[in-house]
């Protein structure tokens, strides 16, 4: 990755607020986890209430995406964006580099169809993010609208629910054969704990047996031992994980990014087991119809 940047600024945010924007642009280079394509992403300040929006460079003459829950489409392993021409995939850690930062006003620019997997995390994003800096809050802060009743969304006995809480905090649980990974349960607070420590650094992961089965079916073309955790039954490929719990933690990563298509995040404890990307979105769209957004 390389990224045009100056002394690092600490930015933190809470993740119910947004009202800020880059000071300047930066720049970074890096392949694509799908396509195994090289991507150049540049983010630009905009002004308040301009919003997320996602341009092609690639392709001249086509309005900028919007960025909301209503312009996802299916895709398996990772959240894609289409709204015209343009569309871009695997944005789920970018987005949630920038909801940590509470940036609700920029320009995420592409000259290909996929944001870049970078190390597999949302550190490498953190950081150049932090390189440029975040201007102050431009909004006054609102009060948070209390959820006043909890919402299910239930595929089997995979589920993701909003509960009323007094504060946002997410829960995510797992559960693979693998030995390796097995039953992993974890939660995050935003407001006790940093975003850029505790969750930014947990890499997507996969399962060696399943590698050529997605290979074929054109997924994980720039997949590799630098940008994905590997479990082969009961060991990892590549040691050592930053986390002893890095996979669940990922999945709050993932979680985060694409509930931040809403814009701020509701307060709720926001509760999840063997959840998907699809079903992360569900609950983003049916928390949008109900006034979250």
């Amino acid at each position: 990755m390389s990224v045009s940047s100056s002394t690092p600024i600490s930015s933190p945010c809470d993740l119910t607020q947004g009202g800020r924007t880059l000071r300047r642009s930066l720049r970074c280079h890096g392949i694509g986890l799908h396509s195994g394509q090289a991507t150049n992403v540049q983010l630009h300040p905009l002004s308040p209430g301009q919003g997320r929006l996602l341009q092609r460079r690639d392709l001249p003459g086509s309005a900028p995406l919007t960025l909301s829950p209503e312009v996802v489409q299916p895709s398996p392993l990772c959240t894609q964006l289409a709204q015209g021409e343009v569309s871009a995939q695997t944005v789920e850690h970018l987005l949630a580099a920038l909801a940590a930062r509470g940036i609700s006003d920029v320009l995420i620019d592409l000259d290909g169809p996929e944001v870049p997997i970078l190390d597999g995390s949302a550190r490498d994003w953190i950081e150049a993010i932090d390189a440029v800096g975040v201007t102050p809050c431009y909004c006054r802060e609102a009060v948070p609208t209390p959820l006043p009743e909890p919402i299910w969304i239930q595929d089997g006995e995979a589920f993701v629910a909003a509960l009323p809480a007094p504060q946002l905090r997410l829960s995510y649980g797992i559960d693979f054969a693998a030995a390796a990974i097995g039953q992993q349960w974890h939660t995050w607070t935003p407001v006790r704990e940093d975003f850029a420590q505790e969750i930014a650094p947990a890499r997507t992961f996969g399962l060696a047996h399943e590698v050529e089965s997605l290979r074929s079916r054109g997924l994980i073309r720039g997949g590799c031992l630098d940008n994905a955790l590997v479990c082969d039954g009961d060991h990892w490929l590549n040691p050592p994980l930053r986390f002893a719990n890095e996979p669940v933690r990922h999945k709050i990563l993932d979680l985060v990014g694409d509930l931040s298509l809403l814009g701020p995040i509701p307060v709720a404890h926001i509760l999840a087991y063997k959840a998907s990307h699809r079903l992360h979105v569900r609950l983003a769209q049916c928390l949008r119809s109900r006034g979250y957004a």
